[in-house]
Parts: C-alpha cells; structure tokens; sequence
C-alpha cells in the first residue's frame, strides 16, 4: 500500500471512531443537559481535525495554527462552515432533548445524525488534508 493509501486509509479509520464515538455521546439520554454535551462533542471533533492533520503531515496541529488553516480557506468559508457546524449541534442538542422522551428509537434516531454530522465534517477536512498533502508532495518531486 502506498503511503497516501495508508494515511487515507487510517483517516478513514479515524473518522469512523470519532463519528462513532459522538453518535454513541449523542444516544445517551441527559435530560436538560444536552448543550454542555454537545460542548464535549466538538471538542472531539477538534480533536479528531488536529488527529487527521497529524496523519497527513506527522506534526501536531495546535487551536491557533488550526484557525490560522481555516482563515487561509476564506473568511466567507469560516462564516458558512462556522455557521452551520453551530446550527447542527444547536439543532442536534434540541433534537435530543425532543427525543429523551421517545425512548431507545429516538435515541437511536439522534445517534445516528449526531454520528454523520460528525463524519460528513470530517470526510471534509479529511479530503481537505489530502488535497494539500497531494499538492505539497507534487511540488516537492
């Protein structure tokens, strides 16, 4: 396997287990207490960005230099982006206070959209990182 055969593959694998990971977050039932967990659940995608750049590049990606990244992309993909990750888990939290009285359907209903949120955001960056990874490693031969 080649070596961006591997990091797109271990991005996969990466963004599987955290998408997972928020999804099974997301399904546990909280009653009133679900945009403090929503908080808790961007801090893993954070993670999960700083985790699939380290795969790509091999150097630990701090918040700053993150932002630094997303400000190279334009102030107006910063806004969209910002904007809707914000509404989904505004939306998210909401939905999941609505489905705490449905029982193990509705939760399962808000594991599954928190789990692809959090997956269709990383396949995002994940694509971002290796149309960058590609670019560097064509300049560099």
């Amino acid at each position: 396997m080649s070596n961006l055969g591997k990091k797109r593959l271990d991005t996969a694998v990466a963004i599987a287990t955290y998408a997972i990971g928020s999804g099974t977050a997301s399904a546990v039932p909280t009653p009133g207490v679900e945009i403090p967990k929503q908080l808790l659940v961007t801090a893993s995608d954070i993670l999960m960005y700083t985790n699939i750049w380290k795969i790509y590049f091999e150097e630990d990606l701090s918040k700053k230099e993150l932002l630094e990244i997303l400000a190279q992309l334009g102030l107006v993909t910063i806004g969209a982006t910002g904007t809707a990750y914000v509404v989904t888990k505004a939306s998210t939290a909401i939905l999941k206070e609505i489905t705490n009285w449905t029982g193990p359907l509705g939760w399962g209903v808000t594991a599954a959209i928190a789990g692809s949120l959090s997956g269709l955001f990383g396949l995002a960056w994940g694509l971002y990182c290796d149309n960058l990874y590609s670019q560097r490693q064509s300049k560099s031969a």
